[in-house]
């Protein structure tokens, strides 16, 4: 970790070490990182990238940690958070470019004050536009796929590269970011014209749906499972009388239950361990397996 630091201190990259990966997630949950990098452009994350690989230190790039779970031992290696450049939204007539480290919400808010329609399904969704992208991320009958046209990528040879989107593999919550080692940088979106007031309903319509149905007054990483063929995750649950079920401070919600919440104290064990028991009983009294949607990461 010392060859990291002192090169990360040679080219003036910010960094704090041991930092509590619980104030970085939305579930509120995770041990202390090795150290937490923060890049403000390219050129400081090809540096922070390859000091890491110079230095044998692993590294992960961080969103808005809202569909992470971390363990309660921490993450070993280096957390690299995007800044500066990366928050960035451009608009040129109807595309739209947006740095990996913006908010979704925010991009859904620019798209909205230019007058542009597409993107308003993804108004509340907690991510990043990296994330989004990584994840492929949907709600109310609309995802990332249908207004995303290509991704600018930091391959792991370190090359600079544009995936256009037919490359992207975007799939139901996947992508072949997934697989291939490429870092998002940006997102290019092609929207088009429409009414503010029009755009603005919708959105408005989108939130209200969340806020009546979803448990957005807790700590959560969003829906905990993966729609299985044929059946919605959270209907199942239900139907097996788990609503409120509890491992110490974790509990499947009594407003939604394909939702996970932190009602205090939730620890990684406790969310998974509550996992464990959701997938078991779903799959003895319903015959589904229910697969994990959130990424689970760190020691």
């Amino acid at each position: 970790m010392k060859n990291l630091i002192d090169r990360l201190n040679d080219n003036n990259i910010t960094y704090i070490e041991n930092e509590l990966m619980s104030a970085h997630t939305t579930f509120k949950i995770g041990g202390a990182a090795d150290i937490l990098i923060t890049v403000k452009s390219l050129d400081e994350l090809q540096t922070a990238v390859g000091a890491c690989k110079a230095s044998a230190v692993p590294f992960m790039i961080l969103g808005n940690g809202s569909n992470l779970l971390v363990s309660d031992d921490g993450i070993e290696g280096a957390v690299i958070a995007l800044d500066g450049d990366f928050k960035e939204i451009t608009v040129d007539g109807c595309t739209v470019t947006a740095g990996a480290g913006a908010k979704l919400s925010r991009l859904c808010t620019v798209a909205l004050e230019h007058g542009l329609s597409g993107l308003e399904f993804a108004y509340g969704i907690p991510g990043t536009v990296g994330g989004a992208m990584y994840m492929n991320a949907g709600a109310y009958g609309g995802e990332m796929k249908d207004v995303a046209v290509s991704v600018t990528a930091l391959s792991p040879d370190g090359d600079v590269r544009e995936v256009p989107a037919e490359e992207m593999k975007l799939g139901y919550r996947t992508s072949v970011f997934k697989t291939n080692g490429d870092i998002i940088l940006f997102s290019k979106y092609i929207l088009h014209n429409g009414d503010k007031t029009a755009i603005k309903a919708l959105m408005d319509d989108v939130m209200d749906r969340r806020k009546s149905k979803q448990p957005l007054e807790y700590p959560s990483a969003g829906s905990v499972f993966k729609r299985p063929e044929g059946a919605f995750a959270g209907t199942l649950i239900e139907q097996c009388g788990l609503k409120g079920k509890t491992v110490g401070g974790a509990q499947v919600s009594e407003k939604h239950a394909g939702f996970i919440i932190n009602i205090g104290g939730a620890t990684c064990d406790d969310v998974m361990n509550l996992v464990k028991v959701v997938q078991d009983t779903v799959k003895k009294e319903t015959g589904y397996y229910l697969e994990r949607e959130i990424i689970r990461t760190g020691r």
